[in-house]
């Protein structure tokens, strides 16, 4: 199992109720997959020169513990569909606390971005090439090429 995230939860993202609020869940995930891109080879700065980014269309909470404050979090990240140019995708990320159980799953469906022109875009071969290296689900499904 791969963690493409550890840290710890700050004072600043936990709720009325005491424990880690909602949208933090959504940032962890999504540092977490900066840094498996990262790890791909797909870093921030090579994107931008070629002006594309990350984008997502959907994203799915699923709560199955609490978290509290300053407990230690890890995530892992693993592509469970995509297309086989890699130009739509599926995540799931697994946060587990410090203990070793599984807090939250959380879905994140995307695409990419051209940053000038607003639109879907699809990774030059190059990079699409490293982005298809990312660790895969036991499920994974990989689609055809767009109709």
């Amino acid at each position: 199992m791969d963690f493409f995230y550890e840290g710890q939860v700050l004072w600043s993202q936990i709720d009325s109720n005491q424990h880690m609020r909602h949208s933090a869940y959504a940032d962890f995930a999504a540092q977490a997959r900066i840094t498996m891109l990262e790890s791909l080879g797909l870093k921030l700065p090579t994107l931008y020169q070629y002006k594309i980014g990350p984008v997502l269309f959907r994203e799915e909470l699923i709560y199955l513990r609490e978290i509290g404050m300053n407990e230690t979090i890890k995530i892992t990240c693993e592509l469970i569909k995509a297309r086989r140019d890699g130009s739509r995708w599926a995540i799931r990320h697994e946060l587990y606390r410090g203990d070793g159980v599984k807090a939250a799953i959380i879905n994140a469906e995307g695409s990419w971005i051209d940053m000038e022109k607003r639109k879907l875009a699809i990774l030059p071969i190059e990079l699409s090439q490293m982005f298809m290296n990312a660790p895969r689900s036991s499920d994974y499904l990989e689609e055809g090429d767009p109709a």
